[in-house]
């Protein structure tokens, strides 16, 4: 078992298995060793566990367990991709998209959850630039969206 794989046991963590893009885009783009991971919304099972927009039919709570959801979707398509997240050399930079109610100002809040996860998983290397932003609609009526850009070993699938 390599390192990453040994810290998501410990976490009690297990990767979803990656599911195809519904549109017509890849996954994950791999150029000159920085991974470009499309962005993941929370579906699990073909449907989204809390639809709407946060502040207003999904609570922070709920949102912030559907941005986790959305971690996990993008490092299993980025180990799908490269072979092991032991080839993550550093995340670089996160966008969260929160499907917001007119008012709520309380992103950051949410998508907080996205910086702790990897974090944890990642230690220093899950350190990263990050931006969090209100939209009125995301796709599916979806309350959250994420991408990630990661900087993987040349190693990896290019």
């Amino acid at each position: 078992m390599n390192m990453i794989d040994k810290r998501l046991h410990e976490l009690g963590i297990k990767l979803p298995d990656p599911t195809p893009p519904l549109f017509n885009y890849v996954p994950v783009m791999i150029h000159q060793g920085i991974a470009y991971i499309s962005g993941q919304v929370p579906r699990v099972n073909g449907v989204i566990p809390y639809p709407g927009k946060v502040g207003q039919d999904v609570t922070i709570e709920q949102a912030r367990e559907l941005a986790e959801i959305c971690v996990l979707k993008g490092l299993s398509c980025l180990k799908a991709e490269i072979g092991s997240l032991d080839e993550v050399i550093q995340v670089l930079k996160v966008t969260g998209y929160v499907q917001s109610a007119p008012g709520f100002t309380e992103q950051p809040k949410i998508i907080d959850v996205v910086s702790e996860l990897l974090e944890k998983i990642f230690g220093e290397k899950g350190r990263h630039a990050r931006t969090a932003v209100g939209a009125s609609e995301l796709p599916n009526n979806t309350p959250i969206e994420v991408d990630f850009i990661i900087a993987v070993k040349q190693g990896g699938t290019q």
